[in-house]
């Protein structure tokens, strides 16, 4: 048997064999799922349009929300360090908040839910940046874990 595992001594071993074969099983799973998955999207996409559309889905990510950037407002306590995360976790959720509850803005519905939802990821990813060390935004000093 040769380095490769076969036991062909023809069979050439070489180094980026195994790499090869994940790549090429993942482009045949990738084909398989096209051929399965494509019919059965392009026959449910009418009600996927629908399901995009409905007022009662943006409620509910918004409450699923919530509790989450809540949840991780709470974990960092020190909120002295933190105010601009804070800030601007409850100006995005504000503005989810009123793009999904608040009839009188419904004409600027989706403007005011791409600012929310992009001060609030932003947010998100900036704090995780920071706990991770990374600095996360350049000037911006990274805070060290206090526990």
């Amino acid at each position: 048997m040769n380095r490769s595992g076969y036991s062909d001594p023809s069979y050439p071993a070489t180094v980026g064999r195994p790499r090869l074969d994940l790549y090429a099983a993942g482009l045949s799973g990738l084909c398989l799922l096209h051929c399965l998955a494509l019919p059965l999207l392009v026959t449910i996409m009418p009600l996927v349009a629908q399901t995009a559309e409905s007022e009662l889905v943006h409620r509910l990510l918004v409450v699923a929300t919530v509790p989450v950037s809540l949840r991780v407002i709470w974990k960092t306590r020190a909120m002295h360090r933190n105010r601009l995360f804070v800030a601007v976790v409850f100006v995005g959720l504000g503005l989810l908040l009123l793009a999904a509850f608040i009839e009188a803005v419904s004409a600027h519905e989706e403007p005011i839910t791409l600012v929310g939802g992009v001060l609030l990821c932003s947010a998100h990813l900036w704090h995780w940046a920071r706990q991770r060390g990374t600095g996360g935004i350049a000037g911006l000093p990274a805070t060290s874990r206090e526990h």
